[in-house]
């Protein structure tokens, strides 16, 4: 059993606003201090810990290197059960992804291999749409044109 604090009830607010979305400790430490409530980062991930314990919270580890992710579940509105998470490796944005493609993946690994995929724990690591328009953006641009519009610097004009 957790104790009831005024931090906790702080925390409880905040990923309730949230409610459905995934924050890192660093979003809801900023989201604490910016709603004039502030709380110190030990306590935030002491009381996620218990809320995660608790059930009304779930962690995403999504990989080794930003850490992990919280999203408030007691409302099973916004609970992640039946769909899969695609997570852009430019951006860092988590994506909640229903489509009935994937479960039918899901179902030919149960049918024919007997695994079951904890949806909640599934991420696909790719590139989402708004990153791969500005690589594109990126790619077509034209080059930075000098005075005379070669776009190539004078020393490469000058015969050698």
């Amino acid at each position: 059993m957790s104790y009831q604090t005024k931090q906790r009830a702080y925390i409880l607010t905040i990923l309730r606003r949230q409610a459905g979305a995934h924050m890192t400790v660093a979003a809801l430490v900023r989201a604490l201090q910016d709603s004039q409530t502030p709380v110190g980062t030990a306590t935030v991930y002491r009381t996620l810990e218990q809320l995660v314990e608790e059930g009304c919270v779930r962690k995403y580890i999504l990989d080794g290197k930003r850490g992990a992710c919280y999203q408030y579940v007691e409302s099973s509105e916004h609970t992640c059960q039946e769909h899969f998470h695609l997570k852009c490796t430019i951006c860092g944005e988590l994506f909640h992804v229903s489509c009935t493609y994937l479960n039918q993946i899901g179902s030919h690994l149960l049918e024919h291999h007997g695994f079951a995929i904890d949806h909640t724990k599934t991420v696909l690591y790719g590139c989402c749409a708004r990153c791969r328009a500005k690589q594109a953006a990126a790619e077509i641009e034209p080059p930075n044109m000098d005075a005379d519009g070669s776009g190539k610097a004078e020393s490469e004009l000058s015969p050698k």
